[in-house]
């Protein structure tokens, strides 16, 4: 079993990890509500052989051995499971979907709306990646498969159940689709939703400096593969992280597991691991897609249409918009801190701050949605609300600022005092 060895977390380290990492760059967005719903896991069903006698290793070894990873090609199963503390989400994201079958030109295959239904909950994936223009991500139901498709510059995506596609070339799926699809890596998949354990862990070693401890605690068999247990931990307090584990297998370096523990203590909030894998090269016609005759098929363009007239989510939280492009679409933003406690500072257009009631531009579903989250505070800043998940937390005042990060309630509150 490989012994307990700490890495340097110095900005060299995270350097080392960024700059060589092979695989995509995904965001998770922060749009208060809608942000903690970005945050995707993958429950594994692990071996019970044993834990594996593997040689020593170092966390700098390690996270040197994830970054250097060139695999390319792969298949296998996962299964998704996210604790967020939140209302289940698929109730409220069909009433806002509601509009494709109004037919304002919409699609319920379209990826935007349908991968929200990953953000709580258990799921079953199979996913297949052969080089940076070939993916398929599919989510498996009993009787039904939702599949996203890409083979070079053609995204599909298809529901069985309601017999709908997508269809976009590169350039509309990165806008329209994706929202910046990594050309490097060409997923298929919007941004904010990692599928992936090496997509996940990838977020979190962006994260490792000074304000981190990275050890190497054990080995593990995930999907039958040998692996190392890698251990981040936030060293600060205040935030809602209180570590990540990341199984990174020992031959070839790609992380098969993630495992996200809230600081408060109880279940993970994200689980991530395959339960089978395979790295040999998938089969062509993975990544082969033909709609089935009668299928109702909705270009990109028409989604786009259908995108501008109907509000989500997104269109009733104050700074969502800013805060889901990772604060980059902010024009007055700042962060307060630094590390796993760093809060971003966002000033709302025209300083509104959450709906108070229903009607016609926030329905019902959302601000019972809203209302199940929040929590009413008051201080310096004057009164506001704070709208609560086990990861992402959010405080909106009603002079229309929002500060939200991955801390507690107290932490926020602070920083709006401390900034009035």
């Amino acid at each position: 079993m490989a012994p307990n060895d700490s890495a340097g977390t110095s900005g060299g380290t995270r350097g080392t990890a960024v700059g060589r990492r092979k695989a995509a760059r995904y965001i998770v967005p922060v749009a208060v509500a809608g942000v903690a719903a970005a945050t995707i896991g993958l429950v594994p069903a692990l071996a019970s052989s044993g834990d594996p006698d593997l040689p020593k290793i170092t966390a700098q070894e390690l996270i040197e051995k994830i970054a250097a990873s060139d695999t390319e090609q792969l298949s296998g199963t996962v299964k998704i499971s996210t604790d967020l503390g939140i209302p289940s989400l698929g109730g409220l994201a069909e009433s806002f979907a509601s509009g494709a079958a109004g037919g304002k030109g919409g699609s319920g295959a379209d990826p935007q709306e349908r991968m929200t239904e990953l953000a709580s909950g258990t799921h079953t994936l199979r996913v297949a990646a052969d080089g940076p223009d070939k993916q398929r991500v599919s989510i498996l139901d009993d009787a039904a498969e939702y599949s996203l498709i890409r083979n070079g510059d053609q995204v599909w995506a298809y529901d069985s159940k309601s017999d709908e596609a997508y269809h976009a070339t590169e350039d509309r799926a990165a806008k329209d689709a994706g929202r910046g699809a990594d050309k490097k890596s060409g997923h298929p998949v919007p941004d904010g939703v990692p599928t992936t354990p090496k997509a996940l862990a990838e977020q979190v070693l962006k994260a490792a400096g000074p304000t981190t401890s990275v050890t190497v605690d054990g080995t593990a068999q995930v999907a039958g593969r040998d692996a190392y247990k890698l251990v981040v931990k936030p060293k600060q307090s205040g935030s809602t992280i209180g570590s990540a584990t990341i199984a990174v297998d020992a031959e070839n370096g790609v992380p098969l597991k993630f495992t996200l523990l809230p600081s408060a203590g109880g279940k993970a909030i994200v689980d991530a691991g395959f339960t089978k894998v395979d790295f040999s090269k998938p089969d062509a016609s993975s990544f082969t897609f033909t709609p089935p005759k009668g299928t109702s098929v909705t270009e990109a363009d028409d989604a786009k249409a259908r995108h501008g007239a109907d509000k989500g989510l997104g269109d009733l939280i104050p700074g969502a918009e800013a805060l889901g492009a990772g604060g980059q679409g902010a024009k007055d933003t700042k962060v307060i801190g630094e590390g796993w406690s760093a809060i971003a500072e966002i000033s709302t257009p025209g300083a509104a701050g959450l709906p108070s009631k229903a009607s016609d531009d926030v329905p019902a579903e959302a601000q019972q949605f809203l209302g199940a989250l929040g929590d009413k505070v008051s201080g310096k800043f004057g009164s506001g609300t704070v709208l609560k998940t086990r990861l992402i937390n959010a405080l909106v005042t009603e002079n229309g600022k929002v500060y939200v990060g991955a801390v507690t309630k107290d932490a926020l509150v602070k920083a709006a005092n401390d900034a009035s």
